[in-house]
């Protein structure tokens, strides 16, 4: 593939999958500052790795697991930092609960417990989310198809476990 055919699958791939990136990069990061950092090293390792991309794949495949290795790379150079940040910012920018609808409020949980859970497991959860299959995942991934089914019902259970921690404090 020549430079000018490279540069224009590239820039087609990113307008067309952009919201790919995002996802991934909301889920990893807490501050808008380090989602643009991590977008940004996820484009520079697409676009590194444009010429090699493997056309029996799909593209949103190829993708996810770029910026899924990005994203957990990032995620365990920067992990105290960013514990650190999201605490100051949970801190500073929490809206008082009756401000919200409950929809909102469940999602934004959901949105937090998410994001403390392990690399990998996030990374799952994502994926889940997205409403990809267990054999998409597992390709993405590098997992079995029965350890994604596994690991996916591992967390769910977990996630429900949080939930309900919260509702029986909510009750007291």
């Amino acid at each position: 593939m020549d430079r000018q055919k490279q540069k224009q699958f590239f820039e087609e791939i990113i307008e067309q999958h952009k919201g790919i990136l995002f996802k991934v990069a909301r889920a990893y990061c807490p501050n808008e500052a380090d989602r643009q950092d991590l977008m940004q090293e996820m484009m520079i390792q697409i676009w590194q790795s444009v010429h090699r991309y493997n056309n029996h794949y799909k593209i949103s495949t190829w993708l996810y697991r770029i910026s899924l290795n990005v994203a957990i790379s990032s995620y365990r150079k920067n992990s105290t930092r960013a514990r650190k940040q999201t605490e100051l910012t949970e801190q500073l920018t929490e809206t008082p609960v009756d401000e919200k609808s409950e929809g909102e409020r469940q999602l934004n949980l959901l949105d937090r417990f998410i994001s403390e859970l392990k690399e990998i497991d996030k990374a799952l959860m994502i994926l889940y989310l997205e409403e990809k299959s267990h054999a998409e995942i597992a390709e993405i991934l590098g997992l079995s198809v029965s350890n994604v089914g596994t690991k996916i019902g591992r967390i769910k259970d977990q996630l429900k476990s949080r939930f309900s921690q919260l509702k029986s404090l909510d009750n007291e």
